[in-house]
C-alpha cells in the first residue's frame, strides 16, 4: 500500500525572506521586522533565516535594494548635451534626471516606510550602487565636473526621497472648523487639500523638480562659460 507523500513546504530562499519582510514593512513599518515575525510568516524556525541573512539590517538592506532595482536607468544611456537634445538618442542630462526622478518616485510610491533605509545611501546594495553609478556617469559624461556630479546625485536623492515620505495634502484634515480664520487667516481652503491629494502632491513634485532642474541648468551654463557658479 502506497503512502501519500506529504506536501513539501517551499524551500526558504533570500527572495522569499525579502518578499515577506517587504510586506511587513509596507503594512506595519520597519519596527515590525523581526526574526520571530518573519519566521512565523514563512512557516519556518527563526534560526533558519540566519542561513541567508546575518542581521535585521541586512534584511532591510535587501528589501530596499529590491525597490531600487525597479528604478529605470535606461534614460542615462548616452545622456549628455547642454540641456537640450544633445545626445545621439535625443536625450540630455536634464531630461534624463527628470525621467529618473519620476521612475524613482514611482518605485517608492507604495513603500514610503522604506525611505529611512534608502536615505542611508547605497552602502553595499548592488541595485543602489548601480543607480549611483548611472547618475554620476551620465553627469560627468555631460560635462559636469566630478564634484558637481556628486552633489547632483545627492540633491536629487534628497528631493525624491523627501517627496516619498508622505503626503503634504493629507496632512490637513477635512474639517473647516479646524482652521479658524481668527487663528489662521490664510488657511480658509485648507480643509479641501486632502480630497485633492493627487493634484496637490504631484503638482508640488513637478514644481520642485522643474525649479531644481532650472537652477542646475543655470549652473551648467556658468560652468561652460568658465564662471564659478553661485
Amino acid at each position: 500500500m502506497c503512502r501519500m507523500a506529504r506536501p513539501r513546504k517551499p524551500l526558504l530562499s533570500r527572495d522569499r525572506i525579502v518578499e515577506a519582510a517587504g510586506e511587513l514593512v509596507d503594512a506595519e513599518g520597519l519596527e515590525a521586522v523581526s526574526t520571530r515575525r518573519l519566521a512565523a510568516a514563512l512557516g519556518v524556525s527563526g534560526p533558519s533565516l540566519y542561513n541567508h541573512f546575518r542581521t535585521k539590517d541586512e534584511i532591510l538592506d535587501a528589501v530596499a535594494d529590491a525597490v531600487s532595482s525597479r528604478v529605470d536607468l535606461s534614460m542615462f544611456e548616452g545622456a549628455g548635451g547642454s540641456g537640450g537634445a544633445g545626445s545621439a538618442d535625443g536625450q540630455d542630462w536634464r531630461g534624463a534626471l527628470r525621467a529618473w526622478a519620476h521612475s524613482y518616485r514611482d518605485a517608492l510610491a507604495d513603500h514610503p516606510n522604506l525611505v529611512p533605509v534608502l536615505a542611508r545611501g547605497p552602502r553595499r546594495r548592488p541595485a543602489g550602487l548601480r543607480v549611483a553609478d548611472a547618475v554620476f556617469g551620465a553627469m560627468t559624461a555631460a560635462g559636469w565636473p566630478a564634484a558637481h556630479a556628486t552633489r547632483i546625485g545627492a540633491l536629487m536623492r534628497y528631493f525624491i526621497l523627501g517627496s516619498a515620505v508622505g503626503s503634504f495634502a493629507r496632512g490637513f484634515v477635512d474639517d473647516r472648523a479646524a482652521y479658524d480664520p481668527a487663528d489662521y487667516p490664510h488657511l480658509g481652503q485648507a480643509h479641501l487639500l486632502a480630497e485633492r491629494q493627487r493634484e496637490v502632491d504631484e503638482g508640488a513634485f513637478e514644481t520642485g523638480l522643474e525649479a531644481l532642474l532650472d537652477g542646475l541648468a543655470l549652473q551648467y551654463e556658468a560652468l561652460r562659460r568658465g564662471e564659478r557658479p553661485a
